[in-house]
């Protein structure tokens, strides 16, 4: 079952580094149940349901019951709060990719003028 993101919820889920592991071991969109997660991140089955609990609740993450296994997998539109708001930033590292892309071709340009120079001198009369 998939839970509306609540912006403030999903950044205070996300704020925890372990369970940004979590989210990055679930990043491959494929299901694991509780004890795989527990052996890729190598920390105890409570701390790793702990955080897979605040993760649902928060909308990150869906759980289905199959059998005995709860599996849970990453619900990626869940994070779109967090993708939203790190957009509106994206112009400033787009203008300071373009300035290092500028300083770099003119520094480019320099050394092939002096190396240009450096391979014809000029002659004197």
């Amino acid at each position: 079952m998939t839970r509306r993101a609540n912006p403030a919820n999903v950044f205070s889920a996300i704020a925890e580094p372990r369970r940004r592991e979590v989210i990055a071991l679930l990043a491959n969109g494929q299901e694991y149940a509780v004890n795989e997660i527990v052996l890729g991140m190598k920390i105890a089955q409570p701390a790793v349901s702990k955080h897979l609990g605040a993760l649902r609740r928060a909308g990150v993450v869906t759980v289905v019951k199959r059998g005995q296994h709860r599996m849970y997998r990453l619900n990626a539109e869940g994070l779109k709060p967090v993708h939203e708001w790190v957009k509106a930033f994206e112009r400033h590292w787009n203008r300071q990719i373009n300035q290092i892309k500028q300083r770099s071709e003119c520094k480019a340009l320099e050394r092939l003028i002096r190396l240009d120079h450096g391979s014809n001198p000029s002659k004197e009369g």
